[in-house]
């Protein structure tokens, strides 16, 4: 009778002394002012500095804003991630790489190109407000639009990579069986690409309610109109510096929850 014989586990080879410093160092400069943040957070006066009225009118102003952003960029951002997805035309390259560019883009630049496009003397913006009475720049419609613009490039890339990865048969055999083509897109595209449309979504509200340069320069920094959470840290900072703290603990706590929760998805991490 044959023994058993011991599985051999390969040896997990050890990082070089260099390489454990220059990655302890570099966890470090992260974790350190997270950690400044979290020891000079007043918890004792936390939840008073979260009930008083500024904050409060900020809060949701920021929800209001980063919600409807978010609503904005599901209507019009999924069919541009079906597009460039499942389409082929000339330009397709260049609209691509410029419908993403807010991701790279400063805010600040993406502010100002707003205002030159849909301001008072803008490309589109004298239009508006002499044919339909729109006035966009220092609104809150206005904040929620330059939301929307750097927001809405992280739901078209993610949802194109889940177009991108679905298996087509399932829409191949759909078609075969009589079904149109919003039938198919209805009942078959859209439910397998959910998980990619959720975390799209969640990805677009987390970047749209951290908003700053492009929500100050296109909409400005005016209390229960515009002024958003992270505006209002800003503002904070000089007048109140203990709810500067507890507003970026806020925005803190958010952004971790969404990293957390999308893990698996966006980060491929176990």
């Amino acid at each position: 009778m044959a023994l058993p014989t011991r599985s051999r586990r390969t040896p997990r080879p050890s990082a070089p002394l260099p390489i454990v410093i220059l990655a302890s160092a570099g966890a470090a400069f992260f974790i350190i002012p997270l950690l400044g943040l979290l020891l000079r957070t007043p918890w004792t006066s936390a939840w008073q500095q979260l009930g008083s009225p500024e904050v409060l009118t900020a809060l949701r102003l920021s929800l209001l804003a980063s919600l409807s952003a978010t609503a904005i960029a599901l209507i019009l951002g999924v069919p541009l991630a079906w597009s460039f997805a499942r389409l082929t035309f000339p330009g397709r390259s260049v609209l691509r790489a410029l419908t993403v560019l807010p991701m790279v883009l400063p805010p600040v630049v993406g502010g100002v190109a707003l205002l030159l496009a849909f301001g008072r003397r803008g490309l589109l913006g004298g239009w508006l407000a002499t044919t339909l009475g729109v006035h966009l720049p220092f609104t809150t419609a206005g904040a929620i639009m330059a939301e929307t613009f750097v927001a809405m490039p992280f739901l078209v890339i993610t949802v194109e990579a889940g177009l991108r990865s679905m298996d087509t048969r399932f829409e191949d055999a759909a078609r075969t069986l009589g079904a149109s083509r919003w039938t198919v897109l209805w009942r078959v595209t859209l439910p397998l690409v959910r998980p990619s449309l959720i975390a799209g979504a969640v990805l677009c509200w987390a970047r749209a309610l951290g908003e700053f340069g492009a929500t100050i320069t296109f909409a400005g920094n005016f209390p229960g109109r515009t002024q958003t959470m992270p505006l209002a840290v800003y503002l904070a900072l000089e007048s109140n510096p203990e709810a500067a703290i507890v507003l970026s603990l806020v925005l803190l706590a958010v952004s971790l929850a969404v990293l957390i929760g999308l893990r698996d998805r966006w980060l491929g991490a176990s």
